[in-house]
């Protein structure tokens, strides 16, 4: 299945503590349909010491479900569903996201 979801787009919580939130995403876990989203869903985690970083209490960004976060349309950045749309002719097409609320094409 296409990727609806790519990592360094910009995306809205649309459900859960962190509703309306946006973020970038840093990472994508398609095994388990879950992202992880810079500055949402943030957890305090108990860090050992180690040579490289200090010990205590850190907070770090915990995976979403990818049904509670929508892409941020490019005009306006509400929460739109994505689309796809093929672009050229033959074997140079090329399969481009597009934004349903809009039409705008998503970019890369």
């Amino acid at each position: 299945m296409a990727a609806r979801i790519r990592k360094g787009d910009t995306v809205v919580v649309i459900a859960g503590r962190d509703k309306g939130r946006t973020g970038e995403v840093i990472e994508v876990r398609p095994a388990e349909a879950r992202a992880l989203v810079r500055g949402v869903n943030m957890v305090k985690r108990h860090q050992k010491q180690s040579a490289a970083q200090e010990g205590g209490i850190v907070s770090k960004e915990a995976p979403i479900h990818l049904s509670n976060i929508a892409l941020a349309d490019p005009k306006d950045g509400k929460p739109t569903r994505v689309g796809f749309r093929f672009e050229g002719e033959g074997d140079a097409r090329k399969k481009v996201r597009v934004a349903k609320r809009s039409g705008v094409d998503i970019h890369d």
